[in-house]
């Protein structure tokens, strides 16, 4: 099972999945809610979905009509802030874009611009992405995947990307697409449960 340390003591996993969808229904907010879904369950702990379309508006007052402070949090609603400061406090992360002119939403980079530079480093990622053609399916390895880099998070090498034909009603539809989710998840929770292993190795060390 994994868990979080602080310290030496043994907390709950908080997992919080970022989907960022600006419409609903949505087949992205549908891949990154089943991703986080199997991970909660090889894991336990909390796990909170934030979609773009909930609160993709309380991002945008962040902007001065001046210029000055222009990513300035204290000017977000509360819905904003706490997005970004679950973002911050999670223990792992399961994130996911639709593909728009070849890269992740302009709703999703803002939302994670807002973001403090330190705040995710050494943070587990698992990178996902939707898209209507085969020819965006690297987007998470040359959009997303750089874009974690500069955090410093810890992402999986394995991602997902899937098509519109993958799913049906915006639910997953497609077998091959369950079963890379599942493997996905399953390596997901073997990376969190090795994570924790290490933070408590100097923990027993001492005892």
């Amino acid at each position: 099972m994994c868990a979080a340390f602080e310290g030496n003591l043994m907390t709950s996993l908080s997992l919080v999945a970022v989907a960022g969808n600006i419409a609903r229904p949505s087949r992205t907010a549908a891949l990154v809610s089943g991703l986080a879904a199997q991970v909660a369950a090889l894991c336990g702990g909390s796990l909170r979905l934030i979609e773009l379309v909930d609160v993709g508006p309380q991002l945008f007052p962040s902007f001065n009509a001046d210029g000055l402070k222009s990513f300035a949090r204290e000017n977000l609603p509360h819905a904003g802030r706490s997005a970004i400061e679950a973002i911050e406090a999670a223990d792992a992360l399961v994130v996911g874009s639709p593909v728009y002119k070849g890269s992740y939403s302009g709703a999703f980079k803002h939302l994670f611009d807002l973001v403090r530079p330190n705040a995710l480093v050494g943070k587990p990622v698992l990178l996902s992405a939707t898209g209507g053609t085969p020819l965006h399916g690297l987007v998470t390895e040359h959009q997303l995947r750089p874009l974690f880099g500069f955090f410093n998070a810890l992402t999986l090498p394995t991602t997902i990307f899937a098509l519109e034909d993958d799913f049906q009603d915006y639910q997953i539809g497609n077998t091959e697409l369950a079963a890379r989710i599942k493997r996905a998840a399953t390596e997901f929770a073997e990376l969190l449960e090795a994570k924790s292993s290490r933070q408590r190795e100097p923990a027993l060390a001492l005892a």
